[in-house]
């Protein structure tokens, strides 16, 4: 794909969290990951959201932080559809690791400086699910009222405690979510606007892993 091409693919906004209900206690720690997928058709003008969510039984808040990315990138990669994605979520362990760390890592044959890398089947995995798209990877501060991410929050919240999963995207319940967070005062901005007509950075092409050789 050449630099000219890329810049023509759909654009699509995703807004990402992850849960571990008793993260770093003793014990299996339930968790959940989830986000919101935006989509603005060019003809229409017409917004569309979708949800999707996944569950753990025993897990943490790192590991479920990569599992929100790799549910989305197979969602919207689901028909080898390509596009550049702003993909933002709370988690700088997820946000550093997909524009700094993984470069390193991959150096190093996929090792860390000081060992083994924790999750690094999951890392791998996501590097390959995002690798056919361009990304821009964007960190928001959690829990100050961004109502997609408070959105998103409280969709892996409920995963982690329903152990429950989307299978897939589902059409957004964003809207009537935002009406009640609005009359509990819990939201009171505006949603982020999808980032049409902003400028897109993506970040750097992803190192190869095992799997691409």
């Amino acid at each position: 794909m050449t630099a000219e091409n890329s810049n023509e693919l759909p654009l699509v906004a995703i807004y990402a969290d992850e849960s571990c209900l008793g993260n770093g206690r003793e014990g299996d720690n339930p968790g959940g990951a989830a986000g919101v997928i935006e989509h603005l058709s060019p003809a229409t003008e017409r917004l569309t959201r979708w949800d999707y969510w996944i569950s753990e039984p025993a897990t943490t808040n790192n590991r479920m932080a990569l599992r929100s990315a790799i549910e989305a990138f197979r969602v919207v990669g689901r028909k080898g559809g390509l596009f550049r994605v702003v993909f933002t979520s709370d988690s700088q362990y997820l946000v550093k690791g997909m524009t700094e760390w993984v470069h390193g890592w991959a150096g190093r044959g996929w090792r860390r400086s000081g060992g083994e890398i924790e999750n690094l089947a999951l890392w791998t995995e996501l590097v390959d699910e995002a690798t056919p798209h361009r990304v821009q990877w964007q960190w928001v501060r959690g829990h100050a009222g961004h109502p997609q991410n408070e959105y998103a929050n409280d969709l892996a919240v409920d995963a982690a405690r329903t152990q429950s999963s989307s299978d897939g995207a589902r059409t957004s319940e964003f809207d009537a979510w935002l009406e009640v967070q609005r009359a509990k005062k819990r939201v009171k901005v505006d949603p982020a606007p999808f980032p049409i007509g902003k400028p897109f950075s993506a970040a750097r092409a992803l190192p190869r892993t095992a799997s691409r050789g």
